[in-house]
């Protein structure tokens, strides 16, 4: 009786040889075959030997950015690094979450929100026609090339309208400015002011980056 031949020493005469069929139990398949899909690759023992098997797909990176619209380190992070970042990588690689506030305090003055930001009124009003502008577009891909507009323009307040006709002229520059003059714009304000509280540890400085939590 011809001794035993070993499951190693047969996948690699099959490799060697792809015209030979090995007799793995529920391998009915030629070598040439064996990384064909990820079924045949089960059933033939040969996963560690398909490089080109498409494997599960990684969780993307969750990367949330708590940033103030006037801050000039923020509005240099956004538009010169995060930004570029994010147009060369893959979609489903990178989930951003963006939060204008930063270091602003709020108080509720007669049961309305009041904000007092680090770079005075006009950072407070940038914040708010950011929030606004997610809030009404909704879509991430839309509205991020806007906020790049904005933050890395002349002026994040008084730019919007030639933003959005550059980026996203589907957008309704009407509805983000009601939505800033509005009670939306506060409450929108006052959740990004939750959210930035809410950080632990605490922010010590803006911009502030939280990846996967």
């Amino acid at each position: 009786m011809a001794p035993a031949v070993p499951l190693a020493l047969l996948a690699l005469v099959a490799l060697l040889a792809p015209g030979l069929v090995v007799a793995f139990p529920g391998c009915d398949y030629p070598a040439h075959l064996w990384c064909s899909s990820p079924e045949i690759a089960v059933a033939c023992q040969a996963e560690n030997r398909c490089a080109n098997l498409s494997r599960p797909a990684a969780a993307p990176v969750e990367l949330s950015l708590f940033y103030e619209s006037l801050c000039p380190a923020c509005r240099t992070f956004l538009a010169q690094q995060l930004f570029t970042t994010w147009l060369l990588l893959p979609s489903q690689v990178l989930n951003i979450t963006l939060v204008p506030y930063g270091n602003a305090e709020e108080r509720n003055v007669s049961g309305k929100w009041d904000f007092q930001c680090q770079h005075g009124p006009e950072e407070c009003l940038g914040n708010m026609i950011e929030a606004c502008l997610m809030h009404e577009a909704k879509d991430f891909s839309a509205y991020f090339p806007v906020i790049f507009c904005l933050e890395s323009g002349s002026s994040v307040t008084k730019n919007l309208e030639a933003c959005l006709q550059v980026y996203a002229p589907q957008l309704d520059k009407d509805r983000v400015t009601a939505c800033v003059q509005g009670d939306l714009g506060a409450t929108l304000m006052h959740r990004n002011a939750e959210l930035t509280e809410g950080l632990h540890p605490p922010h010590q400085y803006v911009p502030w980056l939280v990846i996967n939590g």
